[in-house]
């Protein structure tokens, strides 16, 4: 089986689990995205570990980001109060009083790197919580919170298309590249084409699917076009940010469990900076118009 067949299928199933897994239940959500947690956290310490001689303690920190994600769940499904983010603190306090213990040359690259781990990638799967469950002002009744799995979805739609269009795009015209720093393959016409395609896909969203999108707080065609433009253009920067990181530590992918699409890191890197940029602009639009 070739490379295109490989990755061909490997997407398809990636695309089945995921929005199979968001659109079934908010149990099935909860697991799959705790799991994605885990694993990426992981992945993280993996590479750092093993490409900058460092040693970031794997199991605290995949636990720690595991822990905020189920953390946040259950702060926006009004489960607990705020004293469930606790043993959260406890646990970073220790990831970096344990160091004094331990005689090791790179001891604030372990920090570093540890606390890098919770910033860049726990933290921000931890928001789309934010988004998927939405708390119903009076005189609402029971149920107080509602899940709304098609807003999660959408931003993940909005990706998609940006990568597709962006692809087709750059390959056919595009000439002045984005970032050629740090990736030369980028072009400033495949980004503005996958833009639009996202825009349009906002657009599809809104006006045949609205009835899927439950109490979302985004409520008419402008707004939908501008959380398109605000996911494509922080998605786009999440995967200059981690093309970055794979350059520095001289790596070609973050991992080979996703055949033909490397690791983790690399399905997930847009997803890292669009999800909490989809979170600020929502509750700004939310509050100020």
């Amino acid at each position: 089986m070739n490379k295109f067949m490989i990755r061909t299928l490997t997407s398809i199933v990636f695309v089945i689990v995921l929005v199979g897994s968001i659109l079934w239940s908010q149990a099935s959500y909860a697991v799959l995205f705790s799991v994605i947690t885990a694993m990426t956290v992981w992945e993280f310490c993996s590479i750092v570990n093993k490409n900058a001689n460092l040693q970031v303690n794997r199991f605290i920190t995949t636990v720690a980001g595991t822990y905020l994600f189920l953390a946040v769940l259950s702060f926006n499904l009004n489960v607990c109060g705020s004293e469930i983010f606790i043993p959260y603190i406890i646990s970073i306090i220790y990831l970096l009083v344990s160091e004094l213990y331990f005689d090791r040359q790179n001891s604030i690259y372990n920090w570093a790197f540890a606390l890098m781990a919770q910033l860049y990638i726990a933290l921000p799967l931890a928001s789309i919580n934010t988004l998927a469950f939405i708390s119903l002002p009076q005189p609402y009744s029971v149920p107080s919170v509602v899940y709304v799995p098609m807003l999660v979805l959408s931003v993940f739609i909005f990706l998609w298309c940006n990568d597709a269009g962006a692809y087709c795009v750059g390959s056919l015209i595009g000439k002045h590249k984005l970032f050629p720093r740090i990736s030369p393959a980028k072009s400033w016409e495949g980004s503005i084409g996958g833009g639009i395609i996202a825009i349009l896909a906002s657009q599809a969203i809104v006006y045949f699917a609205k009835e899927l999108l439950g109490p979302c707080p985004l409520t008419n065609p402008l707004a939908w076009a501008g959380l398109a433009i605000v996911v494509v253009v922080f998605g786009t920067w999440g995967d200059l940010v981690e093309s970055l990181l794979k350059r520095k530590l001289g790596i070609k992918d973050s991992g080979n469990i996703l055949p033909g699409h490397g690791g983790m890191l690399d399905r997930f890197d847009s997803s890292l900076l669009a999800f909490p940029a989809a979170v600020v602009y929502i509750y700004t639009i939310t509050l100020y118009f």
